[in-house]
């Protein structure tokens, strides 16, 4: 997942709105989205090649999402699944489940939000592992420090922010946020080329590339009565729609 905007506690109706799109070689296999047979209650796509995560909830009430942290060269074949963090996060097991206890030096660099039913964290592992937790507010997430001003996260926020004030009724309706292949003029362009040698320098929100590009965009939708809801829009190398998922869950 290579770009995210959250709007956590700050909306008489949502508790959660969080919205993103996955960037990923459009060679590597994954499963659309649905609940997973062998985690109880956890819902999301699968990574095909590494078994994992790259956004999900949980009918335990926990919703994760993760990016990649560029500017520290190519991943590393022999670290751990990022998407493993993920899955045992939303899963409440396994190795790497205890966010105070997670070993996240045993992964390639990452940005990781992770929300609690009334909390949320953000965690890194890069330049060195910090956990912190996040007051209620609307956050915006790519392949940099959290709430850099990159131009397509600041775009991607300023669409959820007008859709809190504006409407704040359909969440499918920010899935054209989603789709925008424009660049705005304002923030800042990133100053590290993307460690994926296929991206652009400076990418859109959602990617067109053959090689490299937007898999599928993501929504998570959650009141404050613990109803929710996630959409997932996926997109071959072409940029076309070739299917869209929708599950419904309670917290």
């Amino acid at each position: 997942m290579c770009i995210m905007a959250m709007a956590w506690d700050t909306h008489p109706r949502w508790r959660l709105i969080l919205i993103g799109n996955r960037d990923e070689y459009h060679a590597r296999p994954a499963a659309p989205l649905a609940r997973w047979t062998d985690r109880p209650g956890l819902i999301a796509g699968r990574d095909l090649q590494s078994g994992g995560t790259w956004l999900g909830v949980s009918e335990a009430g926990r919703a994760a999402i993760v990016t990649n942290l560029r500017g520290y060269g190519r991943p590393q074949p022999d670290r751990a699944s990022r998407g493993a963090l993920v899955t045992d996060l939303l899963a409440g097991d396994g190795a790497h489940a205890d966010v105070a206890r997670a070993a996240f030096d045993d992964f390639n660099p990452f940005n990781l939000i992770l929300v609690e039913r009334d909390r949320a964290h953000f965690l890194t592992n890069r330049p060195e592992p910090w956990r912190t937790a996040l007051t209620p507010g609307l956050y915006g997430l790519s392949n940099g420090t959290l709430d850099a001003p990159w131009p397509k996260t600041l775009a991607l926020k300023a669409s959820l922010l007008a859709w809190l004030t504006e409407e704040a009724q359909d969440p499918a309706r920010l899935l054209t946020a989603l789709r925008l292949e424009s660049l705005p003029d304002a923030g800042i362009a990133p100053a590290i080329p993307s460690d994926a040698p296929d991206e652009a320098a400076a990418s859109p929100i959602f990617i067109r590339n053959p090689l490299y590009g937007t898999r599928c965009s993501t929504i998570v939708a959650i009141d404050r009565d613990g109803q929710g809801r996630i959409i997932e829009r996926r997109f071959d190398a072409n940029a076309d729609r070739t299917g869209e998922s929708e599950e419904h869950f309670r917290w």
